[in-house]
């Protein structure tokens, strides 16, 4: 059984967050999509909300409008079993029981939606790989943002994007889109 993991579709990546992802409408408009398709299916959805650590920033802070999931999401009753788990770390299985609420409902394969595809998307399907789950990504359902360091430059959102959707297809993770035979969007 397949189950779909929303994976921080919280209000800080939004245009007026401080996370803000280029495009977050469009993924924004897909992520709910699939959580109309996994409804609509009656598969497990677990929803995942990150917070940062007091000491780490500003944003993601437990009770703010930014750490808040975005408008429409979140677990509804009458479905198949939603959850939400939350965490102060990237991956979604690490400091959570994701897993085993995953095998209690005889979960074998994920499908990940959310932002930052190269942090907590990413963290989190290298741990459902290692945990024995067959992954997948919608590629149309994440983003994330532009990367610059000072020594090795920078890349664009849809540089960092691409660059972690192929890593983790060179891991086994099956990369899905809306329109087959497409670059990956941004």
């Amino acid at each position: 059984m397949q189950a779909l993991i929303v994976v921080d579709a919280q209000n800080e990546f939004s245009p007026e967050g401080l996370r803000a992802v280029p495009g977050h409408e469009r993924y924004l408009n897909r992520i709910q999509r699939r959580v109309q398709e996994a409804r609509q299916q009656k598969q497990p959805i677990a929803w995942v909300r990150h917070y940062n650590r007091p000491h780490e920033s500003r944003a993601f802070v437990p009770g703010t409008w930014g750490s808040e999931l975005s408008p429409g999401l979140g677990p509804r009753d009458g479905y198949g079993p939603e959850k939400l788990f939350e965490k102060d770390i990237f991956g979604a299985f690490s400091g959570t029981t994701l897993e085993e609420w995953l095998r209690s409902l005889d979960v074998s394969e994920v499908l990940l939606v959310g932002f930052f595809t190269h942090m907590c998307v990413s963290t989190s399907a290298r741990e459902a790989l290692v945990r024995g789950f067959e992954v997948k990504i919608d590629a149309d359902a994440t983003g994330t943002h532009d990367i610059a360091h000072p020594v090795l430059g920078q890349l664009t959102a849809a540089e960092v994007k691409k660059t972690a959707l192929i890593h983790l297809s060179d891991m086994g993770v099956k990369i899905e889109q809306a329109a087959a035979g497409k670059g990956v969007s941004v």
